[in-house]
């Protein structure tokens, strides 16, 4: 058993489901008949998505505005979601990148990336499963990145976060097989959401040719259909299934050069038809 069916007393959280592809993943399962449990920091965009689904398609949708960064904020989201009603499913989809230089950019910048894209997904992970194992049903949504596949210079921490998420996932998966619960990674590639202009990357997300983009929407639907027949990973388009490959395959030495001037601020300036200042280092 992997996803159970949609139920009046049940309900699926989303973490990040203000936006981006954590939106698309509520408006998907919701779709589906699912009851929800939305957690992200803009309280304002959840109770609008939250009245929008429960119209749309007569679900019950709770909101819960939280930093799940903080070790404060996840265990008070934790007890008042276990006090609702039955968690099913959990969909960790809360992540920020932070594109640079890792040097560049103030330690506690670094550690906040850590701390939501890694930290903050084991935690509600680790404990959420127990209670689905304990039941004997449930599935868990991870999101990982083509990036988990490879060391990324200008993007060390995040594609660091996603390697976790990737092997702490699958390794999960398995040895869950037979307790009626699954752990799915989803790795998504280049998507067209406001993750971009949070990582400091401003106008990037649909820049270039548009077989390297996927929306939002794409990417859930086939995230929520491995989740629902609980698959171990999907890498959604064919193009990031070739470039996760890609990045998983060639050697390191070869690879790395590569990939520190590919995610470099001035290749990026210049993709983007932006004026350097002179000062970027490649």
């Amino acid at each position: 058993m992997a996803l159970p069916p949609p139920a009046p007393d049940s309900t699926i959280i989303v973490t990040g489901a203000s936006s981006g592809i954590g939106e698309a993943l509520a408006r998907e399962l919701a779709g589906r008949g699912y009851g929800l449990t939305l957690v992200a920091r803009r309280r304002e965009r959840l109770t609008k998505l939250a009245s929008e689904l429960g119209r749309d398609h007569g679900v019950d949708v709770a909101v819960h505005a939280a930093d799940i960064a903080s070790d404060r904020a996840r265990s008070r989201l934790l007890r008042e979601v276990r006090d609702g009603r039955t968690i099913v499913g959990l969909c960790n989809n809360a992540g920020v990148g932070a594109f640079g230089h890792a040097m560049d950019h103030a330690a506690e910048e670094e550690e906040s990336v850590f701390r939501l894209n890694a930290l903050a997904l084991f935690d509600l992970t680790n404990r959420l499963v127990r209670d689905m194992v304990e039941r004997g049903a449930g599935a868990v949504l991870n999101t990982g990145s083509i990036l988990a596949f490879a060391p990324i210079p200008q993007n060390a921490t995040y594609g660091a976060t996603k390697a976790f998420v990737t092997s702490y996932s699958e390794a999960l998966h398995m040895e869950l097989v037979g307790s009626g619960v699954s752990v799915t990674t989803v790795n998504p590639g280049p998507t067209r959401t406001e993750v971009f202009d949070q990582s400091g990357a401003e106008g990037a997300a649909g820049f270039g040719p548009g077989v390297f983009w996927q929306d939002a929407e794409d990417v859930a639907r086939e995230a929520v259909e491995a989740m629902a027949a609980g698959r171990r990973s999907v890498t959604p388009g064919l193009t990031n299934k070739v470039a996760a490959l890609y990045l998983d395959l060639t050697p390191r030495t070869a690879l790395l050069p590569v990939m520190r001037v590919a995610q470099s601020e001035p290749v990026r300036r210049f993709l983007l038809g932006e004026q350097s200042d002179g000062n970027d280092e490649g």
